[in-house]
């Protein structure tokens, strides 16, 4: 991770994702940040109106000084923030929590042990949760598909309890794998004792989790496709239609680009939002936490993705399958040479104005290649190096299958 603070300071490297073959590889530097009054001018705040949201109907008593407690954008594929404050403590995460069971159910999905056509019972317990709900009554079933929609669009407490009962037999046991799941991709600054964000009882504590935490969550949300199909519907059907869920997250319809991810509030946390917004290729994250009314969450979340796209872009390098400027030559067969293809996209993130001469790429390739080749074979790789610093090793693929010459004896007896 590397951090751009609001104050123009520059960053000596960046940590890329190498990825080869098929995978798309989106690589980046992030260079100079704004300087302190660029960000510090959007920091103007007019108090407005509270409004309910979510688990209670109340409006916000939150402890938060100013517009937020705390803040964070994040360039996803590069961990670089881009703009922070007070990004490191822990805050009461409010349904934000569901975001931990959002990315469990995912990856259940995407390596086969779960299906979107599971059929989940609501238990008593589910049918029982408070707050924001979509009123389960026990034994109802409903396929694990609508019951995620419940949970990412209207945040229902009843739905989650019901998915995590499914997936771990019990809420207990699903907050452990919450806890496993949070150490592994490093959230550092977080801890859950619920699968759905409440308020905590007399004796039991609140789930915490720093902004920067839920950025980074937030990124390994964006590896699964059916969470972003999830958190940008605007309304849809539930239960046949006689309920009708809305996204508790306002950005998705306010927003140009925006398709996620969650909100969250109760008293002690004040107004929370994890937004992402992407725009031609660049896409960010923007995580405000603490905010004393919602309205104001959603105006700081959309200023700061405003700013980052303002600022910054995605320069391209390179597509996924398009040939690069250099030939190797193939021996052994009719062709003479070949010209290698990307194994992968390439981009570099760097501050809008930036020039690009800055970006150079080096190619590895031996000066020739036996045949046969197989298409998508590895000939080689390509370095992009940008202000002087490697950010990404590419995989260079050959583009077709080249089969090997026949030998003389067999091109001899072909004329005959």
């Amino acid at each position: 991770m590397r951090v751009l603070s609001a104050f123009g300071e520059s960053v000596a490297g960046i940590s890329a994702s190498r990825k080869f073959g098929s995978v798309a590889v989106i690589v980046a530097l992030a260079v100079l940040m704004a300087s302190h009054t660029a960000f510090a001018a959007r920091r103007h705040h007019a108090a407005t109106a509270p409004a309910a949201e979510e688990e209670s109907a109340a409006s916000s008593s939150s402890t938060a000084l100013g517009p937020y407690s705390e803040a964070c954008v994040l360039e996803p594929t590069t961990d670089t923030v881009i703009f922070e404050a007070n990004d490191h403590t822990p805050w009461p995460t409010a349904s934000l929590a569901k975001m931990m069971l959002m990315l469990i159910v995912a990856e259940k999905i995407h390596d086969g042990s779960l299906k979107l056509t599971d059929n989940i019972t609501t238990s008593r317990k589910a049918a029982e949760m408070g707050g924001s709900q979509v009123y389960l009554k026990e034994g109802e079933t409903f396929p694990l598909d609508d019951m995620m929609k419940a949970v990412v669009v209207h945040s229902a407490n009843d739905a989650s309890v019901a998915v995590a009962e499914y997936i771990a037999g019990s809420t207990e046991s699903f907050v452990v794998m919450m806890n496993q799941q949070a150490a592994a991709i490093g959230m550092k600054d977080s801890h859950y004792y619920s699968v759905h964000g409440l308020p905590p009882g007399k004796g039991e504590s609140a789930d915490v989790a720093s902004a920067y935490d839920q950025a980074i969550l937030a990124r390994e949300l964006l590896k699964y496709p059916d969470v972003l199909r999830w958190s940008s519907i605007d309304t849809a059907p539930f239960r046949a239609g006689t309920f009708i869920l809305r996204n508790t997250n306002h950005m998705v319809r306010t927003y140009p680009g925006c398709d996620g991810l969650k909100t969250g509030f109760y008293d002690k946390a004040g107004f929370n939002v994890v937004a992402t917004a992407k725009r031609n290729d660049l896409r960010l994250i923007a995580v405000v936490l603490g905010s004393q009314h919602k309205l104001t969450n959603f105006k700081e979340a959309s200023e700061m993705l405003s700013q980052g796209f303002l600022n910054y872009e995605m320069h391209p390098v390179a597509k996924k399958g398009a040939p690069i400027a250099q030939t190797v030559a193939v021996t052994d067969a009719e062709a003479g040479s070949i010209k290698p293809v990307w194994g992968g996209d390439a981009g570099v993130f760097v501050k809008r104005g930036d020039a690009s001469a800055a970006i150079k790429v080096d190619y590895n390739l031996p000066p020739s290649i036996a045949a046969p080749l197989k298409a998508g074979q590895q000939i080689g790789t390509a370095n992009v190096t940008a202000g002087g610093k490697s950010v990404a090793t590419i995989a260079l693929l050959a583009p077709s299958d080249v089969a090997k010459r026949p030998s003389l004896t067999k091109r001899l007896l072909s004329i005959f």
